[in-house]
């Protein structure tokens, strides 16, 4: 059976999450160079997680201007 549309997750594990698994904050700790290899995985230091935001792109003032001529255009 098929899912509605309207049911769907667009974007299911794009958001930014606010708590990492232990190998996520391992794999960042070596990264940032503040993991040795064999010390002990409990205990981990903190590890931020930034969160990204996307903003809106605003419309351009030609493309309305440009819109609005075309539409007073095709009222003459």
């Amino acid at each position: 059976m098929t899912m509605d549309k309207s049911l769907q997750l667009r974007a299911g594990l794009v958001r930014s999450r606010s708590v990492l698994s232990r190998a996520e904050r391992i794999a960042r700790l070596q990264a940032s160079d503040r993991w040795q290899e064999g010390q002990s995985p409990l205990g981990l230091p903190k590890v931020r997680v930034y969160k990204i935001t996307m903003k809106k792109k605003k419309k351009r003032k030609e493309e309305e201007e440009g819109a609005a001529a075309a539409g007073a255009a095709d009222k003459k």
